[in-house]
């Protein structure tokens, strides 16, 4: 009896092992629900990823909350104030941003484990955010009214007065991106309140977006705008005549970061999405989008990142967000009522 009960265990065993093997993927974790993603990144770049994301997991739904930086700020805002942040990940373009998220208790830590394809440079130290793309600041130009070689190629020659009343950019009180240019210039020794002063008094306007900004550039409204590259990009190959030109010396790189919310709602669907992102297929996805990867393991045609790397402006993330609203504030006194 005995050996006739050993012997039906090992047959039972047996059988669970077979039904295992035969089922591919049984042992994984069923993900389902939702995902919820607050970004000022370009609406189109947003829809890419939630197309692959979702491909990837079919039973999870992304939803995405898409404005301005200024705007999803002020959301964030008003929804801890309120108790809860309804955001899982949070994607903005100024990395100064991050460090007020976290000072704020905002954020979680968070260790992907993609992010060993990533240089330690885009990694908060203590895991909080991860540079998620890269985008660059520099001139755009309406190609149908200005040649490639005549088009400014260093911020002083904006200030010359041949654009006077021809230049239009955003304003940084709405934009990441703009907030951390204007302030890698202004707090830099080489150009300071004096470069915007100059810049307004030679005709600068302000739109309240980067996209109105590219578009007013597009259609023809300013010659030339201080643009990012894969907004133009896009905007190039889908017919627009505007072209984009790295300055020739201090380009402004931007490293636009991931961050998990902390105790959100939807935690571990957050992380997949969160690896997502930094994933091969993710990052690829990006660059598709004319934006540049932070992986070094991702292909990038007709990026010179080493060119980019050379002439850019080497900043103080931490300085830079300590100053933040004393660099708005003297933004402001200069442009005051321009804003479109």
């Amino acid at each position: 009896m005995r050996k006739f009960f050993s012997i039906l265990v090992i047959a039972v065993m047996a059988l669970s092992l077979a039904a295992c093997g035969s089922k591919p993927g049984f042992s994984s974790p069923k993900y389902s629900g939702n995902v919820m993603l607050y970004s000022s990144m370009q609406e189109d770049q947003i829809v890419a990823i939630k197309k692959g994301f979702e491909a990837k997991y079919p039973d999870i739904k992304m939803d995405y909350y898409f404005a301005g930086t200024g705007k999803v700020i002020t959301k964030i805002a008003a929804e801890k104030q309120a108790g809860r942040v309804a955001a899982d990940i949070i994607w903005v373009g100024d990395p100064t941003d991050y460090m007020i998220f976290k000072e704020q208790g905002i954020l979680a830590p968070y260790i992907s484990p993609e992010s060993e394809a990533i240089d330690a440079a885009f990694i908060d130290p203590e895991h909080y955010y991860t540079g998620a793309r890269m985008m660059n600041v520099g001139i755009a130009y309406n190609t149908t009214i200005v040649k490639p070689e005549d088009a400014p190629r260093t911020w002083n020659e904006l200030l010359d007065s041949k654009w006077a009343n021809q230049i239009v950019t955003t304003d940084p009180g709405s934009s990441g991106t703009m907030k951390f240019f204007v302030s890698v210039l202004m707090l830099n020794d080489k150009y300071g309140v004096t470069f915007f002063e100059k810049l307004k008094a030679n005709g600068c306007e302000l739109e309240s977006g980067s996209t109105a900004t590219h578009n007013r550039v597009a259609v023809g409204a300013y010659k030339v705008g201080i643009c990012l590259d894969y907004i133009t990009a896009n905007m190039a190959a889908e017919g627009s005549p505007i072209g984009f030109i790295y300055p020739d010396n201090d380009i402004v790189s931007i490293t636009s970061p991931i961050g998990l919310v902390a105790n959100c709602a939807n935690e571990e669907n957050a992380k997949l999405l969160y690896d997502f992102i930094l994933s091969k297929e993710g990052q690829e996805i990006l660059v598709a989008n004319n934006l540049m990867s932070v992986r070094n393991d991702v292909k990038q045609e007709g990026v010179d990142v080493d060119f980019i790397a050379s002439k850019s402006l080497k900043v103080d993330i931490a300085y830079l967000a300590k100053k933040s609203d004393e660099v708005l504030d003297a933004f402001d006194k200069i442009f005051k009522y321009t804003v479109h």
